[in-house]
């Protein structure tokens, strides 16, 4: 691509480089009030005698696990021959109640990227089999979110909806950008219940007599959860950074805990570091984290070299890239520290948190990635998770603020799963590109392939 760039050295303004989106935005209001009206995200929740949200199940089967020895409520699962014609699984859980006006983290994002699905028609009303969308789906236990936060920060933030109740939004994090309204905490419950059931649905057993009939067991299906609000900046002890609970990170100690899946690797490919998720395993052996994002981004940590700490040094890595890193920069990055990364630590699944905010449109950074950059990726990790780990691989929605290249992104994401050509070049003005910091890239691969022995 460097017979594409600009030749200047500042950033230049962000223009559109997506056409004919009008149509999205239409798409995206009509979404938007169906998905608020729809039974999934309504108000088909009540308390249970313990005092914890449940959802009224409207179809599906109750997962069963071992480790319980009852029902896990977060969980329903298709049959068997459902999952073996899927390609891509995907569940949707938009919050529409948390919302704040002008806010970046808005709740027209899901609505936007489920249009974008619809209108290049890979939803399962196009697809058929091939694309399965898990409709019902139980929030995440209690339990399930005290194996990564604080009991207290839990209870806390329940009591605190009474006075978003009151006060019609109220901010739950010091530092100021992380609001919650009176829906808060039973829709952050449900984006982490998505994430569980997506777990339970690519790591079911598949019996080898269905495996061999299914049209789709060469390619194993790929996980989407299209959630929010978003979770890596989570912290064990609260909020932050416009996330409520550690949606990765939820999933991975359920994977573990539940289905035995001792070693879980997760890329985040977000703008910003995820801080939550790295302080959430920073003295774990069996959890590599790996986070890519821009240097000097909020919220200022991740550190070339932060490792880990005890029996977990070195199953942490972090690369901050400089500003104006774009496709050439995270290209390499996967060839020279991803894939190695993965190879060395034979993770059992792999999760991602994808955060399509290093877009050049987006407007809360200045990486120059692409949609054909986030196609890469989600082929690439695609291929990863069939080498390593018998396709098990799940991604979770992080940031992304500008709605057209976040839903094109996601949707080109998904065509990457179905093993279909990228439409990257349709939406992608490549005029707008300008010279990538290569040298800097270079150093900072060079020091981070040193310290992890790459």
């Amino acid at each position: 691509m460097p017979n594409l760039y600009v030749a200047h050295n500042a950033a230049p303004e962000k223009p559109s480089v997506l056409h004919n989106d009008c149509s999205i935005v239409l798409l995206v209001q009509h979404n938007a009030c169906k998905l608020k009206n729809h039974g999934r995200f309504g108000s088909d929740f009540k308390f249970s005698g313990d005092g914890h949200f449940q959802k009224h199940l409207k179809s599906g089967r109750s997962y069963f696990s071992k480790s319980r020895g009852l029902s896990v409520s977060c969980s329903l699962v298709p049959s068997i021959r459902e999952l073996t014609d899927a390609r891509v699984i995907y569940c949707v859980a938009p919050a529409m109640g948390h919302n704040q006006e002008a806010h970046p983290e808005s709740n027209l994002r899901v609505p936007a990227i489920v249009s974008a699905l619809e209108k290049m028609e890979l939803s399962p009303a196009f697809r058929g089999s091939e694309v399965l969308e898990l409709q019902s789906f139980s929030p995440a236990s209690a339990e399930d979110i005290a194996r990564v936060h604080a009991k207290a920060y839990l209870s806390g933030l329940e009591k605190s909806m009474d006075q978003a109740s009151e006060k019609g939004i109220i901010y739950i994090d010091g530092s100021g950008p992380t609001y919650a309204t009176a829906t808060t905490f039973k829709e952050s419950l449900l984006a982490a219940g998505a994430g569980i059931t997506l777990v339970d649905s690519v790591v079911m057993p598949q019996p080898s007599t269905l495996v061999a009939a299914s049209k789709s067991s060469q390619d194993p299906p790929m996980g989407f959860a299209l959630i929010r609000p978003p979770g890596h900046h989570a912290i064990p002890k609260g909020p932050m950074g416009f996330c409520v609970f550690g949606n990765v990170a939820i999933a991975a100690r359920y994977a573990q805990h539940v289905h035995g899946l001792k070693r879980v690797f997760i890329i985040d490919f977000d703008v910003h570091h995820g801080n939550g998720t790295n302080d959430a395993f920073y003295d774990d052996p069996d959890i590599f984290f790996l986070s890519t994002h821009q240097d000097g981004s909020y919220p200022g940590t991740g550190k070339i070299d932060e490792v880990g700490h005890g029996s977990g040094e070195g199953a942490t890595l972090n690369l901050p890239l400089p500003g104006g890193s774009g496709d050439i920069a995270m290209r390499t990055v996967f060839d020279e520290v991803i894939v190695p990364s993965a190879q060395m630590f034979k993770p059992d699944i792999i999760l991602v948190s994808a955060g399509y905010d290093g877009h050049v449109l987006d407007p809360l950074a200045s990486l120059q990635f692409t949609t054909g950059t986030y196609y890469m990726l989600a082929s690439n990790i695609k291929q990863l998770a069939k080498d390593l780990c018998g396709g098990r691989c799940i991604f979770f929605l992080e940031g992304g603020y500008n709605l057209s290249s976040l839903s094109y992104s996601v949707a080109d994401s998904f065509r990457a799963f179905l093993g279909e050509s990228s439409l990257a070049s349709e939406f992608d003005n490549p005029a707008i590109l300008y010279e990538e910091p290569s040298s800097k890239v270079k150093q900072a691969l060079q020091r981070v392939k040193h310290i992890h022995s790459l």
